[in-house]
């Protein structure tokens, strides 16, 4: 088998970041991994009903510096408490604060991460009932306990509150994987079914959910390519088959998309290899920096992260 070949499989997210910030000095981080899975089966036809969605992304913040296209990890951009805002208009969002796959990824359509206008095409078609009132976001918080005990309940009684089916949860960094892996759960408690899209099959699947369309891209393309309707649109009707259909929990289907015929691109992400010492000294001191700059907000909201 070529080197080509061998790269072939899903990224394996845990590993990497668990060698790539030991080599920064951190300890290991405990991925979640939970046996038993419940599952609310959507209980009504699709076309009947209300979708919520709920994403990673923050609200852009002018005064909180560059969250544009390739702008880098700005910890002053992250929010720690549940966010809402209206469906109604598309918002302008931003996944700055996140570890996305900067090295092949701008983020500069945010259509690749929050499927809103696909999922209007989806309504207009008569695929989806309507889009509930409001869409939510949910902190990418590293405290799986603070996630499970504040954020999932919180997300929970909100889409209860609009009166949602069901929800889709769109994931960006590996720890937001986590993150909507614990609040899909929570939902599905509730009798809330779900969906989750996402890029990072060993996160999602090691946690336990009961529905998640695995997109073979790189991190922060949970939605499809950007701009590119087609792709968007079939990811999300990927996303909302797997809703109607799963009959049990733990079921993946992977999007049959590919993002490049050369899958040397998935050497790239947290890779060692490609470091020196002084660069590695030098992305300590720089997460160390904006460690610092997202102190305040945390402070501010008495949220609990790292």
């Amino acid at each position: 088998m070529d080197a080509s070949a061998e790269l072939d499989e899903p990224i394996p997210y845990m590993a990497r970041t668990r060698a790539y910030y030991g080599a920064l000095g951190y300890p290991p981080y405990r991925w979640a991994h939970l046996d038993d899975v419940p599952f609310a089966s959507l209980g009504k036809p699709l076309g009947t009903c209300c979708l919520a969605l709920v994403t990673t992304a923050a609200p852009y913040q002018p005064d909180k510096g560059d969250q544009g296209p390739g702008a880098p990890y700005n910890g002053a951009a992250k929010f720690f408490t549940v966010y809402s805002a209206p469906a109604d208009v598309i918002p302008d969002l931003r996944i700055a604060h996140v570890a996305y796959d900067r090295d092949h990824a701008r983020a500069d359509d945010p259509a690749t991460y929050f499927p809103l206008a696909a999922l209007r095409a989806a309504v207009a078609a008569g695929r989806v009932g309507r889009i509930a009132a409001r869409f939510h976001g949910l902190p990418t918080n590293r405290s799986q306990r603070v996630t499970t005990e504040t954020d999932a309940p919180e997300i929970v009684a909100r889409i209860r509150a609009d009166g949602a089916d069901a929800a889709i949860l769109v994931a960006n960094c590996p720890v937001c994987h986590l993150s909507l892996a614990l609040a899909a759960r929570a939902l599905e408690a509730a009798g809330i079914a779900t969906v989750l899209m996402g890029c990072a099959k060993d996160v999602v699947e090691h946690c336990g959910v009961p529905r998640f369309l695995f997109s073979d891209f790189p991190l922060g393309h949970a939605a499809g390519r950007p701009h590119d309707r087609d792709s968007q649109e079939a990811t999300l009707d990927l996303a909302l088959t797997l809703l109607e259909s799963a009959a049990v929990a733990r079921t993946t289907v992977q999007s049959p998309q590919r993002w490049s015929p050369d899958p040397s691109w998935k050497a790239d992400y947290a890779s060692l290899d490609r470091l020196s010492a002084e660069e590695i000294a030098r992305r300590r001191a720089d997460f160390e920096s904006e460690k610092r700059r997202a102190r305040p907000n945390r402070t501010a909201t008495g949220a609990v992260a790292s």
